[in-house]
């Protein structure tokens, strides 16, 4: 793969900057503060897009390159794959994702994958080199090789990592010394002591044994639980009884009553009928009293008739005699004044029988007309009369109460089914003794009710106990929690360490050899021959056969020697990094290079690696006069 063109809208100091790049080595000159680790930077963005995290730096690439001026911060980078294959890419670095040209100028953008945090992953799907390796390998920036006499055990670290482990900044021995420590830290062993398994466990064993101690009121509980429910359903039955009760109390009390009203009616036809028994009495002494009366007027009206019978008998004698008289002295006598005295006669008899027998009429006709037996039959009567209404008023208080009677016994009977039907009961209590009944429940409901509240003092008195129970439950819990991930830490850590002991096994088999050879091979070129021959250990790390046989460690070569190797070992690598032949970008990397070395760094460069593109940013003109006079083939780019 290599750049051919970009075009910079705006990038930080850079604006409307056009960029030609070819085949080979590449040099980009510019003194200092005219855009060279701009123009760097804007290469990695567009492939990977610009960070708006700080990651520990004052300002963030976004901060750090956006243009003052609210100008246009986009620009356009063109490159071409080892199979050919051209593409364009377009950047607004105001936005997340860029605008992929194909050679036919379509977008096809879409046809990538997008990470919602890291944007559109083009360059990794075309490259299989994500951005940290792309600039821990392929580009090598100024600061990596500005290093003092102080930092040099730093360089000679990062070469012996890369010889012991294929990685720079791995070291097996600082991490298997961090992993120790971070077991020792995090986990601790069995012979520590205030390390956190060793805590875990003792405060485990501690919450157990209290927790067991706690046990107890929990079951207590349990108890107190059980017969409250027990006793609220006791409670709850008593409670329904007495409602029942008192439901039958009041039909009870309603037909007490009714039965009362009824009495009191019953009472008044008592009174009647003891009325009308001494009604019946007096009106027996007056119907004797009667019989005695009409008894003696019948006698006296016997005795007069018989005496107006005797006048009558007599009255007819006398007018017999008179006519007998009368007739003897008409015929005898012949005297007128016999005649006449005759004639006087029978009208005085006739007139004294006539006034006889009146008076004893008149007696007869006062004895019938007897005031004494009128009052008596009028007495008669009237008793009567209100014998007669006493018995009508009887019948129809028989008749209310009879009626009231069926009525309360109507009344009674609905209500029972209603307190059956409300309470789902068969049968009802008797209404005898009912207020007994209650006094009786409500005794037994109050102890009940009793027993609740001391069960409930009880409860509440362990209720403390079981909040500090379910507490120490949940920190037992967690700590077990803690205690599994402490051991599962454990686990990870010495699978760590099986893992890294393996992989270090099998890098010094088959890593170290091929980066030893290749350390042998670059510093016989790059010292002419003053050393020959590198090899790696894990006591003393990277030794160099100097030219008398005798080895030295690496840390006891020049700055310069160490800068080579580490920049040869670095490029030594990304042959096996990805399948595309990736572009060598190194900014200011020979600033401390003499020039023999560079010339031996240019060589090199031209030689091992004539099929990558090589990118160089400098601020001097060495790299130029070297190639130049080396008649090494190169582009040459001005920054201004």
């Amino acid at each position: 793969m290599k750049i051919n063109k970009m075009h910079i809208n705006g990038y930080g100091k850079l604006k409307g900057t056009n960029i030609e790049l070819k085949d080979g080595i590449n040099v980009i000159y510019g003194e200092n503060e005219v855009g060279k680790s701009t123009l760097l930077n804007f290469i990695t963005t567009s492939f990977y897009g610009i960070s708006k995290k700080k990651n520990g730096k004052e300002l963030s690439d976004f901060e750090k390159y956006t243009p003052w001026n609210n100008e246009e911060f986009s620009g356009k980078l063109e490159y071409i794959l080892d199979n050919n294959k051209k593409y364009e890419i377009f950047r607004n670095f105001k936005k997340k994702n860029p605008t992929i040209y194909n050679e036919k100028m379509e977008d096809i953008s879409k046809e990538f994958n997008i990470d919602k945090t890291k944007g559109n992953e083009f360059f990794i799907e075309q490259t299989g080199v994500d951005e940290e390796l792309f600039k821990s390998t392929f580009l090598t920036e100024q600061q990596e090789v500005k290093l003092s006499d102080n930092n040099q055990h730093m360089l000679i670290q990062k070469i012996s990592n890369l010889v012991g482990t294929g990685e720079d900044n791995v070291s097996y021995r600082i991490a298997m010394d961090r992993l120790k420590r971070k077991q020792l830290d995090e986990v601790g062993t069995e012979r520590s002591r205030e390390k956190p398994i060793n805590i875990l466990t003792r405060e485990i064993a501690e919450l157990q044994e209290e927790k067991e101690k706690l046990e107890d009121y929990k079951d207590m509980q349990y108890d107190i639980e059980e017969n409250k429910n027990k006793l609220q359903e006791e409670i709850r039955e008593l409670e329904k009884e007495v409602a029942i009760a008192k439901e039958i109390k009041k039909i009870s009390d309603k037909k007490f009553l009714g039965n009362e009203k009824i009495k009191i009616q019953e009472n008044i036809e008592k009174e009647n009928l003891e009325k009308i028994n001494n009604l019946i009495n007096e009106k027996n002494k007056i119907e004797n009293k009667e019989e005695k009366i009409e008894k003696d007027i019948s006698e006296n009206k016997k005795e007069i008739k018989n005496k107006i019978k005797k006048l009558n008998k007599n009255i007819i004698l006398i007018f017999l005699l008179v006519i007998f008289i009368n007739i003897f002295q008409f015929i005898l006598i012949k005297n007128k004044y016999f005649n006449y005295i005759f004639l006087l006669t029978v009208p005085t008899v006739l007139i004294f029988y006539i006034f006889l027998k009146n008076n004893l009429k008149n007696k007869l006709n006062k004895k019938i007309e007897n005031k004494e037996l009128e009052e008596i039959k009028l007495e008669k009567n009237k008793i009567e009369n209100e014998i007669n209404i006493i018995n009508e008023n009887n019948k129809i208080i028989k008749n209310e109460i009879n009626t009231k009677k069926e009525k309360i016994n109507l009344e009674t009977n609905l209500e029972k089914e209603k307190i059956k039907n409300k309470f789902k009961i068969n049968n009802l209590k008797n209404e005898k003794n009912i207020e007994n009944e209650i006094e009786t429940i409500q005794n037994l409901l109050n102890r009940k009710n009793l027993e609740i509240h001391q069960y409930e003092l009880d409860k509440n008195n362990i209720e403390p106990k079981l909040d500090n129970l379910s507490n120490l439950e949940e920190k037992l819990v967690n700590d077990k929690i803690k205690y599994v991930n402490i051991k599962n830490k454990n686990r990870s850590i010495e699978l760590a360490k099986e893992v890294l002991t393996s992989s270090y096994q099998k890098m010094k088999e088959e890593v170290t050899p091929k980066f030893t050879k290749q350390i042998s091979q670059n510093i016989g070129i790059i010292t002419k021959g003053k050393y020959s021959k590198a090899m790696y250990n894990d006591e003393q790390g990277l030794i160099i056969e100097q030219e008398n046989g005798d080895y030295v460690t690496a840390n006891k070569l020049s700055i310069g020697t160490i800068d080579q190797l580490y920049l040869s070992l670095r490029l030594s690598m990304i042959n096996d990094l990805s399948e595309e032949k990736l572009p060598i970008i190194l900014d200011e990397s020979f600033a401390y290079y003499d020039n023999k070395r560079l010339e031996n760094i240019l060589i090199y460069l031209s030689k091992e690696f004539s099929n990558r593109q090589i990118i160089i940013f400098t601020c001097t003109n060495r790299e130029k006069q070297i190639l130049d006079d080396k008649k090494i083939d190169f582009n040459y780019v001005v920054l201004k």
